[in-house]
């Protein structure tokens, strides 16, 4: 039993104790070194990582506001590539420049009021024409026809008119003479029955003599009454017949003039004085009516006609002016006298008439270049317009150091614009240096050294 005993233990307790055996092969005994080793520790800690990354944040925001303060990014420019222009306080003036074609202030157009063939070509396109003159001459053979018959019928009814009133004088006559007889036969008769009655009273006549004078006296009084009252009656239907008659035949008078005029118009002559332009007419030709043979330019003044884009169209009223270029040397005032609401591909168009002069020797569909003002001028800081828009929006520029060795970034605010200005909100001073050209090659610099 000891023996089985002792083994076992020597095995349980040697792995323990290799480390802390003696020369004598005897182990240690109360010291516990047979049984302890040693654990070694990181020195990566989540303290010291934590104080590691904060030190470097602390050093790059250091390092961050150094270069804030010391001017950023920064790149090298050649200063003669730039265009440097200055800040400076004046008036403003919001305009757009446009384009507009001469035209005459006035022009007659001429169209053909009946249709016909043309038979003759009095005048030549380019050519001055007085008013009145004959400028062609159409032929129209229904027209004429209907004049015929227009004229046939108006002589129809002026003869039936005629003959009425001849019947009516007729009639009148008669009566006066019927008139004539049954007054001589009353008078007659009263004075026969006057003396019959003074004889009757006396019975020396009978009853049968002094009734017949009686009789015969009433008789003619009552046929006098109904001839005057059928008289009358007939001259009433009469004129009646008269009136309409002659209504009718005014009517057909106004007709036969018309067709007249309409006859005339066939040789159409100018309404007005002026030049002779876009004339097309030729010998032979079946026009319709209302074609249109040309136009005729009144020579009182000019006009300019602008297409101008749909995004003005609020903006562009009657009574705006305009300048143009120098024409001759000179520069000229127009005035917005009419604007079309109609747009058309995207634009609209007005037009613009010259306030005092008119320039010399300006010819129609000659082309003239102005500026046309959206507003009154008003006091603001200017800064002129370059090739930064495209880059910036005109929300930043570079402004030059007061040494004008550096130029370093700015924010602006810019309000309205014209082709030569924008208008400063805020950001800049009247004075300060800006560099106006593009910034396309700029990249993200905050400060441009100037060489």
């Amino acid at each position: 039993m000891s023996d089985s005993n002792i083994d076992s233990s020597s095995k349980l307790t040697t792995p323990l104790s290799t480390s802390g055996n003696n020369g004598n092969g005897k182990g240690s005994s109360g010291s516990g070194e047979g049984v302890d080793r040693r654990i070694e520790t990181s020195w990566w800690t989540r303290k010291r990582i934590a104080m590691i990354v904060g030190g470097v944040a602390f050093v790059a925001l250091i390092a961050w506001g150094l270069s804030m303060t010391t001017g950023g990014q920064r790149l090298n420019v050649e200063q003669e590539k730039l265009t440097i222009s200055t800040v400076e306080r004046g008036p403003f003036q919001e305009y757009i420049p446009q384009t507009g074609n001469v035209l005459p202030r006035t022009t007659v157009y001429l169209d053909a009021p009946e249709g016909g063939r043309i038979e003759e070509v009095f005048a030549v396109e380019g050519s001055r024409v007085e008013e009145g003159e004959p400028l062609l001459r159409l032929s129209n053979n229904d027209l004429q026809l209907r004049l015929l018959s227009a004229d046939a019928q108006r002589i129809e009814q002026v003869n039936r008119l005629q003959d009425m009133r001849f019947r009516m004088e007729q009639n009148a006559l008669s009566l006066r003479q019927q008139l004539a007889e049954m007054n001589y036969n009353i008078t007659r008769l009263e004075r026969e029955h006057a003396r019959n009655e003074e004889l009757y009273e006396k019975q020396l006549i009978s009853d049968q003599e002094y009734q017949q004078t009686a009789d015969e006296l009433a008789f003619y009084r009552r046929n006098k009454d109904l001839t005057l009252e059928g008289y009358r009656q007939d001259s009433l239907r009469m004129a009646t017949q008269l009136d309409q008659m002659e209504a009718s035949v005014q009517r057909m008078e106004s007709n036969y003039e018309v067709l007249q005029q309409i006859l005339d118009n066939l040789v159409v002559r100018a309404p007005v004085s002026g030049h002779l332009t876009a004339f097309d007419a030729e010998i032979g030709q079946i026009r319709s009516s209302g074609s249109r043979f040309g136009q005729i330019d009144v020579l009182d003044g000019y006009k300019v006609r602008a297409a101008i884009d749909e995004f003005y169209i609020a903006r562009v009223a009657r009574g705006q002016t305009a300048t143009t270029q120098p024409i001759g040397g000179q520069e000229y005032r127009l005035e917005v006298t009419r604007v079309y609401p109609e747009v058309r591909d995207g634009r609209f168009e007005a037009d613009l008439e010259f306030v005092d002069a008119v320039p010399d020797g300006i010819r129609r569909g000659q082309t003239i270049r102005f500026r046309l003002e959206l507003g009154d001028p008003a006091e603001a800081l200017l800064l002129p317009q370059g090739g930064f828009y495209q880059t910036t929006g005109g929300n930043w520029v570079y402004v030059l150091t007061p040494d004008g060795d550096e130029a370093v970034r700015r924010s602006i605010r810019i309000g309205r614009q014209n082709p030569q200005y924008f208008e400063v909100l805020s950001g800049l001073q009247p004075g300060d240096r800006v560099v106006t050209s593009s910034y396309d090659t700029f990249g993200d610099a905050d400060r441009l050294v100037l060489k």
